[in-house]
Protein backbone atom coordinates (compact mmCIF):
# COMPACT_ATOMS: atom_id res chain seq x y z
CA UNK A 1 0.00 0.00 0.00
CA UNK A 2 1.31 3.45 -0.87
CA UNK A 3 2.52 5.61 2.05
CA UNK A 4 -0.21 8.22 1.48
CA UNK A 5 -2.92 5.58 1.44
CA UNK A 6 -1.53 4.09 4.63
CA UNK A 7 -1.81 7.38 6.50
CA UNK A 8 -5.33 7.94 5.22
CA UNK A 9 -6.18 4.52 6.59
CA UNK A 10 -4.76 5.60 9.94
CA UNK A 11 -7.17 8.54 9.90
CA UNK A 12 -9.99 6.12 9.31
CA UNK A 13 -8.86 3.58 11.89
CA UNK A 14 -7.94 5.98 14.68
CA UNK A 15 -11.48 7.28 15.41
CA UNK A 16 -12.71 3.73 16.02
CA UNK A 17 -9.68 2.44 17.86
CA UNK A 18 -10.48 4.45 21.01
CA UNK A 19 -7.02 5.32 22.15
CA UNK A 20 -5.00 2.50 20.68
CA UNK A 21 -1.62 3.65 19.43
CA UNK A 22 -1.03 4.21 15.74
CA UNK A 23 1.05 1.08 15.58
CA UNK A 24 -1.61 -0.94 17.36
CA UNK A 25 -4.22 0.47 15.00
CA UNK A 26 -2.21 -0.62 12.01
CA UNK A 27 -1.66 -4.03 13.56
CA UNK A 28 -5.36 -4.33 14.09
CA UNK A 29 -6.09 -3.37 10.49
CA UNK A 30 -3.57 -5.91 9.15
CA UNK A 31 -5.19 -8.58 11.28
CA UNK A 32 -8.76 -7.55 10.36
CA UNK A 33 -8.28 -7.76 6.59
CA UNK A 34 -6.36 -11.05 6.66
CA UNK A 35 -8.12 -14.25 5.55
CA UNK A 36 -10.17 -15.91 8.26
CA UNK A 37 -8.50 -19.17 7.34
CA UNK A 38 -4.88 -18.22 8.02
CA UNK A 39 -2.11 -19.24 10.36
CA UNK A 40 -1.99 -15.85 12.08
CA UNK A 41 -2.58 -16.05 15.83
CA UNK A 42 -2.19 -12.32 16.54
CA UNK A 43 -4.57 -11.18 19.27
CA UNK A 44 -5.61 -7.54 19.16
CA UNK A 45 -7.55 -5.62 21.77
CA UNK A 46 -11.30 -5.87 21.22
CA UNK A 47 -11.88 -2.51 22.90
CA UNK A 48 -13.01 -1.02 19.59
CA UNK A 49 -16.55 0.21 20.07
CA UNK A 50 -19.11 -1.71 18.05
CA UNK A 51 -16.60 -4.28 16.82
CA UNK A 52 -18.03 -7.51 15.47
CA UNK A 53 -15.39 -10.20 15.23
CA UNK A 54 -16.24 -13.49 13.57
CA UNK A 55 -15.98 -16.53 15.85
CA UNK A 56 -17.41 -18.89 13.21
CA UNK A 57 -14.97 -21.75 12.53
CA UNK A 58 -13.18 -21.33 9.21
CA UNK A 59 -14.07 -23.67 6.36
CA UNK A 60 -11.85 -24.86 3.54
CA UNK A 61 -14.67 -24.95 0.98
CA UNK A 62 -16.45 -21.94 -0.47
CA UNK A 63 -19.51 -20.47 1.18
CA UNK A 64 -22.45 -19.40 -0.98
CA UNK A 65 -23.70 -15.91 -0.16
CA UNK A 66 -26.85 -14.39 -1.67
CA UNK A 67 -26.94 -10.60 -1.85
CA UNK A 68 -30.26 -9.12 -2.83
CA UNK A 69 -30.88 -5.79 -4.51
CA UNK A 70 -30.91 -2.95 -2.00
CA UNK A 71 -28.74 -4.70 0.61
CA UNK A 72 -26.61 -2.07 2.36
CA UNK A 73 -22.83 -2.32 2.64
CA UNK A 74 -23.16 -2.67 6.42
CA UNK A 75 -25.60 -5.58 6.05
CA UNK A 76 -23.24 -7.32 3.62
CA UNK A 77 -20.38 -6.99 6.11
CA UNK A 78 -22.47 -8.41 8.94
CA UNK A 79 -23.51 -11.39 6.83
CA UNK A 80 -19.92 -12.07 5.75
CA UNK A 81 -18.76 -11.89 9.36
CA UNK A 82 -21.55 -14.16 10.59
CA UNK A 83 -20.67 -16.66 7.85
CA UNK A 84 -17.03 -16.79 8.92
CA UNK A 85 -15.71 -15.16 5.77
CA UNK A 86 -14.26 -11.94 7.23
CA UNK A 87 -12.74 -11.22 10.63
CA UNK A 88 -14.35 -7.88 11.32
CA UNK A 89 -17.46 -6.07 10.16
CA UNK A 90 -15.92 -2.84 11.41
CA UNK A 91 -12.98 -3.31 9.04
CA UNK A 92 -15.49 -3.97 6.28
CA UNK A 93 -17.22 -0.65 7.02
CA UNK A 94 -13.87 1.15 6.99
CA UNK A 95 -13.05 -0.37 3.60
CA UNK A 96 -16.44 0.81 2.30
CA UNK A 97 -15.78 4.33 3.59
CA UNK A 98 -12.39 4.27 1.89
CA UNK A 99 -14.00 3.47 -1.48
CA UNK A 100 -16.35 6.43 -0.99
CA UNK A 101 -13.43 8.76 -0.24
CA UNK A 102 -11.68 7.53 -3.37
CA UNK A 103 -14.90 8.17 -5.34
CA UNK A 104 -14.59 4.72 -6.84
CA UNK A 105 -17.35 4.21 -9.43
CA UNK A 106 -19.92 1.46 -8.96
CA UNK A 107 -20.93 -0.27 -5.77
CA UNK A 108 -21.71 -3.64 -4.27
CA UNK A 109 -23.71 -5.71 -6.76
CA UNK A 110 -26.51 -8.16 -6.07
CA UNK A 111 -26.02 -11.81 -6.94
CA UNK A 112 -24.90 -15.16 -5.63
CA UNK A 113 -21.23 -15.39 -4.69
CA UNK A 114 -19.11 -18.37 -3.69
CA UNK A 115 -16.49 -17.04 -1.27
CA UNK A 116 -13.65 -18.87 0.40
CA UNK A 117 -12.41 -18.08 3.92
CA UNK A 118 -8.88 -18.22 2.46
CA UNK A 119 -9.54 -14.92 0.66
CA UNK A 120 -8.48 -11.64 2.34
CA UNK A 121 -11.22 -9.14 3.04
CA UNK A 122 -10.23 -6.61 0.31
CA UNK A 123 -10.33 -9.37 -2.30
CA UNK A 124 -13.81 -10.40 -1.13
CA UNK A 125 -14.96 -6.79 -1.16
CA UNK A 126 -13.59 -6.22 -4.66
CA UNK A 127 -15.35 -9.32 -5.98
CA UNK A 128 -18.73 -8.15 -4.69
CA UNK A 129 -18.06 -4.59 -5.83
CA UNK A 130 -17.26 -5.79 -9.35
CA UNK A 131 -20.07 -8.37 -9.49
CA UNK A 132 -17.85 -11.45 -9.75
CA UNK A 133 -20.83 -13.69 -9.14
CA UNK A 134 -21.21 -17.44 -9.06
CA UNK A 135 -21.28 -18.94 -12.54
CA UNK A 136 -22.18 -22.26 -14.10
CA UNK A 137 -20.74 -23.97 -17.17
CA UNK A 138 -23.18 -25.40 -19.70
CA UNK A 139 -22.50 -27.15 -22.99
CA UNK A 140 -24.94 -27.14 -25.91
CA UNK A 141 -23.87 -29.94 -28.30
CA UNK A 142 -23.92 -29.59 -32.06
CA UNK A 143 -27.07 -30.98 -33.63
CA UNK A 144 -29.49 -30.12 -30.85
CA UNK A 145 -32.84 -28.58 -31.74
CA UNK A 146 -34.40 -25.77 -29.71
CA UNK A 147 -36.58 -28.24 -27.82
CA UNK A 148 -33.46 -30.19 -26.80
CA UNK A 149 -31.75 -27.02 -25.58
CA UNK A 150 -34.80 -25.90 -23.61
CA UNK A 151 -35.17 -29.31 -21.94
CA UNK A 152 -31.48 -29.36 -20.99
CA UNK A 153 -31.56 -25.88 -19.48
CA UNK A 154 -34.49 -26.87 -17.28
CA UNK A 155 -32.74 -30.09 -16.22
CA UNK A 156 -29.69 -28.00 -15.25
CA UNK A 157 -31.92 -25.89 -13.01
CA UNK A 158 -31.31 -22.68 -14.96
CA UNK A 159 -34.67 -21.72 -16.48
CA UNK A 160 -37.97 -23.53 -17.12
CA UNK A 161 -38.24 -25.09 -20.55
CA UNK A 162 -41.34 -23.07 -21.40
CA UNK A 163 -39.63 -19.80 -20.43
CA UNK A 164 -36.74 -20.46 -22.79
CA UNK A 165 -39.02 -21.35 -25.69
CA UNK A 166 -41.11 -18.24 -25.09
CA UNK A 167 -38.00 -16.04 -24.89
CA UNK A 168 -36.75 -17.44 -28.20
CA UNK A 169 -40.06 -16.56 -29.86
CA UNK A 170 -40.00 -13.00 -28.52
CA UNK A 171 -36.73 -11.97 -30.21
CA UNK A 172 -37.09 -8.81 -32.27
CA UNK A 173 -35.55 -8.07 -35.68
CA UNK A 174 -34.65 -4.65 -34.29
CA UNK A 175 -32.26 -6.29 -31.86
CA UNK A 176 -30.86 -8.80 -34.36
CA UNK A 177 -31.08 -7.24 -37.83
CA UNK A 178 -28.71 -9.85 -39.23
CA UNK A 179 -31.23 -12.66 -38.70
CA UNK A 180 -33.04 -13.67 -41.91
CA UNK A 181 -36.47 -12.13 -42.33
CA UNK A 182 -37.94 -15.64 -42.64
CA UNK A 183 -37.08 -16.23 -38.96
CA UNK A 184 -39.87 -13.83 -37.98
CA UNK A 185 -43.59 -14.30 -38.39
CA UNK A 186 -46.81 -13.16 -36.77
CA UNK A 187 -46.65 -16.22 -34.53
CA UNK A 188 -43.20 -15.24 -33.22
CA UNK A 189 -39.57 -15.87 -34.07
CA UNK A 190 -38.25 -19.32 -34.92
CA UNK A 191 -34.57 -19.37 -33.97
CA UNK A 192 -33.97 -23.01 -34.89
CA UNK A 193 -30.38 -23.29 -36.11
CA UNK A 194 -29.26 -19.87 -34.88
CA UNK A 195 -28.71 -20.69 -31.19
CA UNK A 196 -25.04 -21.49 -31.47
CA UNK A 197 -23.89 -24.79 -29.92
CA UNK A 198 -20.96 -24.15 -27.62
CA UNK A 199 -19.78 -24.15 -24.01
CA UNK A 200 -21.07 -21.15 -22.08
CA UNK A 201 -20.37 -19.61 -18.70
CA UNK A 202 -23.62 -18.29 -17.26
CA UNK A 203 -24.20 -16.23 -14.16
CA UNK A 204 -26.34 -17.38 -11.28
CA UNK A 205 -29.92 -16.24 -11.73
CA UNK A 206 -29.55 -15.96 -15.50
CA UNK A 207 -32.83 -15.36 -17.32
CA UNK A 208 -34.19 -17.12 -20.38
CA UNK A 209 -33.84 -13.89 -22.35
CA UNK A 210 -30.17 -13.60 -21.38
CA UNK A 211 -29.48 -17.19 -22.44
CA UNK A 212 -31.12 -16.65 -25.84
CA UNK A 213 -29.13 -13.45 -26.31
CA UNK A 214 -25.88 -15.17 -25.31
CA UNK A 215 -26.36 -17.92 -27.91
CA UNK A 216 -27.39 -15.51 -30.67
CA UNK A 217 -24.42 -13.28 -29.90
CA UNK A 218 -22.08 -16.27 -30.14
CA UNK A 219 -23.56 -17.13 -33.55
CA UNK A 220 -22.88 -13.59 -34.75
CA UNK A 221 -19.32 -13.74 -33.40
CA UNK A 222 -18.37 -17.19 -34.74
CA UNK A 223 -20.65 -18.08 -37.66
CA UNK A 224 -21.41 -14.78 -39.37
CA UNK A 225 -17.76 -14.07 -40.25
CA UNK A 226 -17.60 -17.42 -42.09
CA UNK A 227 -20.58 -16.38 -44.17
CA UNK A 228 -19.55 -12.77 -44.74
CA UNK A 229 -16.07 -13.76 -45.92
CA UNK A 230 -17.30 -16.49 -48.29
CA UNK A 231 -18.49 -16.56 -51.90
CA UNK A 232 -21.32 -18.92 -51.06
CA UNK A 233 -24.24 -19.31 -53.48
CA UNK A 234 -26.64 -19.64 -50.53
CA UNK A 235 -28.59 -17.08 -48.55
CA UNK A 236 -27.93 -17.02 -44.81
CA UNK A 237 -31.07 -19.07 -44.15
CA UNK A 238 -30.19 -21.60 -46.87
CA UNK A 239 -26.65 -21.95 -45.56
CA UNK A 240 -27.66 -22.59 -41.96
CA UNK A 241 -30.43 -24.96 -43.12
CA UNK A 242 -28.01 -27.01 -45.24
CA UNK A 243 -25.42 -27.02 -42.43
CA UNK A 244 -28.04 -28.26 -39.96
CA UNK A 245 -28.86 -31.23 -42.19
CA UNK A 246 -25.16 -31.98 -42.61
CA UNK A 247 -24.77 -31.80 -38.83
CA UNK A 248 -27.48 -34.38 -38.25
CA UNK A 249 -26.14 -36.73 -40.95
CA UNK A 250 -22.40 -36.49 -40.24
CA UNK A 251 -21.65 -38.70 -37.25
CA UNK A 252 -18.03 -39.24 -38.32
CA UNK A 253 -16.13 -36.00 -38.85
CA UNK A 254 -14.12 -37.38 -41.78
CA UNK A 255 -17.34 -37.75 -43.78
CA UNK A 256 -18.72 -34.29 -43.10
CA UNK A 257 -17.26 -32.61 -46.17
CA UNK A 258 -18.41 -35.43 -48.49
CA UNK A 259 -21.95 -35.33 -47.11
CA UNK A 260 -22.13 -31.57 -47.68
CA UNK A 261 -20.82 -32.06 -51.22
CA UNK A 262 -23.48 -34.71 -52.02
CA UNK A 263 -26.28 -32.49 -50.79
CA UNK A 264 -24.93 -29.50 -52.71
CA UNK A 265 -24.77 -31.53 -55.92
CA UNK A 266 -28.31 -32.79 -55.45
CA UNK A 267 -29.50 -29.22 -54.93
CA UNK A 268 -27.77 -28.08 -58.11
CA UNK A 269 -29.25 -30.94 -60.12
CA UNK A 270 -32.76 -30.57 -58.70
CA UNK A 271 -32.74 -33.97 -57.01
CA UNK A 272 -34.58 -34.33 -53.71
CA UNK A 273 -32.16 -34.45 -50.79
CA UNK A 274 -33.83 -37.52 -49.28
CA UNK A 275 -32.43 -36.82 -45.81
CA UNK A 276 -33.82 -38.95 -42.99
CA UNK A 277 -33.18 -36.34 -40.25
CA UNK A 278 -35.52 -33.88 -41.99
CA UNK A 279 -38.34 -36.45 -41.85
CA UNK A 280 -37.53 -37.24 -38.23
CA UNK A 281 -37.74 -33.51 -37.49
CA UNK A 282 -41.09 -33.25 -39.25
CA UNK A 283 -42.50 -36.22 -37.30
CA UNK A 284 -40.77 -35.50 -33.99
CA UNK A 285 -39.24 -38.98 -33.86
CA UNK A 286 -35.81 -40.60 -34.01
CA UNK A 287 -35.30 -43.77 -35.98
CA UNK A 288 -33.14 -46.71 -34.86
CA UNK A 289 -31.67 -49.67 -36.74
CA UNK A 290 -34.53 -51.79 -35.39
CA UNK A 291 -37.17 -49.17 -36.19
CA UNK A 292 -36.12 -47.30 -39.33
CA UNK A 293 -38.30 -44.83 -41.15
CA UNK A 294 -41.14 -46.48 -43.04
CA UNK A 295 -42.51 -45.72 -46.49
CA UNK A 296 -45.48 -44.05 -44.81
CA UNK A 297 -43.10 -41.88 -42.80
CA UNK A 298 -41.33 -40.54 -45.86
CA UNK A 299 -44.69 -39.67 -47.42
CA UNK A 300 -45.55 -37.19 -44.66
CA UNK A 301 -46.93 -33.94 -46.08
CA UNK A 302 -44.47 -31.61 -44.39
CA UNK A 303 -42.28 -28.99 -46.05
CA UNK A 304 -39.45 -30.51 -43.99
CA UNK A 305 -39.84 -33.84 -45.80
CA UNK A 306 -36.91 -33.76 -48.23
CA UNK A 307 -38.01 -37.06 -49.76
CA UNK A 308 -41.28 -35.57 -50.93
CA UNK A 309 -40.21 -31.98 -51.69
CA UNK A 310 -37.05 -31.08 -53.66
CA UNK A 311 -34.73 -28.37 -52.42
CA UNK A 312 -34.05 -27.27 -48.89
CA UNK A 313 -36.69 -27.29 -46.16
CA UNK A 314 -38.00 -23.88 -45.01
CA UNK A 315 -35.49 -23.65 -42.17
CA UNK A 316 -32.83 -25.44 -40.12
CA UNK A 317 -33.64 -28.63 -38.24
CA UNK A 318 -30.97 -28.21 -35.54
CA UNK A 319 -28.07 -26.03 -34.43
CA UNK A 320 -25.05 -26.72 -36.65
CA UNK A 321 -21.56 -26.41 -35.26
CA UNK A 322 -18.72 -24.52 -36.86
CA UNK A 323 -17.39 -27.61 -38.69
CA UNK A 324 -20.69 -28.24 -40.47
CA UNK A 325 -21.11 -24.54 -41.21
CA UNK A 326 -17.62 -24.43 -42.67
CA UNK A 327 -18.07 -27.35 -45.10
CA UNK A 328 -21.52 -26.11 -46.13
CA UNK A 329 -20.74 -22.49 -46.92
CA UNK A 330 -19.21 -23.36 -50.31
CA UNK A 331 -19.23 -27.18 -50.75
CA UNK A 332 -16.75 -28.81 -53.09
CA UNK A 333 -17.65 -30.97 -56.08
CA UNK A 334 -18.13 -34.72 -55.71
CA UNK A 335 -18.72 -37.75 -57.91
CA UNK A 336 -21.29 -39.13 -55.48
CA UNK A 337 -25.05 -38.60 -55.52
CA UNK A 338 -26.14 -40.95 -52.73
CA UNK A 339 -25.13 -42.21 -49.33
CA UNK A 340 -26.70 -44.59 -46.82
CA UNK A 341 -25.98 -45.05 -43.13
CA UNK A 342 -24.38 -48.25 -41.86
CA UNK A 343 -25.79 -47.42 -38.39
CA UNK A 344 -22.29 -47.40 -36.93
CA UNK A 345 -21.75 -43.72 -37.64
CA UNK A 346 -20.32 -44.24 -41.13
CA UNK A 347 -21.96 -44.21 -44.57
CA UNK A 348 -21.64 -45.95 -47.91
CA UNK A 349 -21.36 -43.40 -50.73
CA UNK A 350 -22.59 -44.31 -54.22
CA UNK A 351 -22.45 -42.77 -57.68
CA UNK A 352 -25.58 -44.35 -59.14
CA UNK A 353 -29.03 -45.30 -57.88
CA UNK A 354 -28.26 -48.98 -58.59
CA UNK A 355 -25.15 -48.83 -56.37
CA UNK A 356 -27.13 -47.04 -53.69
CA UNK A 357 -29.94 -49.59 -53.65
CA UNK A 358 -27.43 -52.44 -53.51
CA UNK A 359 -25.72 -50.82 -50.52
CA UNK A 360 -29.08 -50.35 -48.79
CA UNK A 361 -29.98 -54.00 -49.27
CA UNK A 362 -26.62 -55.20 -47.95
CA UNK A 363 -26.89 -53.06 -44.82
CA UNK A 364 -30.48 -54.22 -44.21
CA UNK A 365 -29.47 -57.90 -44.54
CA UNK A 366 -26.66 -57.38 -42.06
CA UNK A 367 -28.94 -55.72 -39.50
CA UNK A 368 -31.74 -58.29 -39.91
CA UNK A 369 -29.24 -61.11 -39.57
CA UNK A 370 -27.91 -59.90 -36.21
Amino acid sequence: MKRFSKWVFYLLVFPVSLGLSGWQGWQWWSWAIAPVDSDSSTVVSSAIDGEVVSDTPARDDGVEIDIEDGTSARQIGEELSASGLIRSSTAWNLWTRWQTLQKRPGGFLAGTYVISPTEPMPAIANRIWEGDVKTAIITIPEGWAIDDIASYLEAEGLVPESDFLTASEMVSPRDYPWLPAAVFSAAGANLEGFLFPDTYEVIDGVTAEQLVAQMLDRFSQVALPLYDESTTPYSLMEWVTLASIVEKEAVVSDEREEIAAVFARRLREGIALGSDPTVEYALGIQQTPENPLTFNDIKVASPYNTYRYPGLPPGPIASPGVASLDVSVNPRDTRYLYFVARYDGTHVFSRTLAEHESAQAAIRRRIDGQ
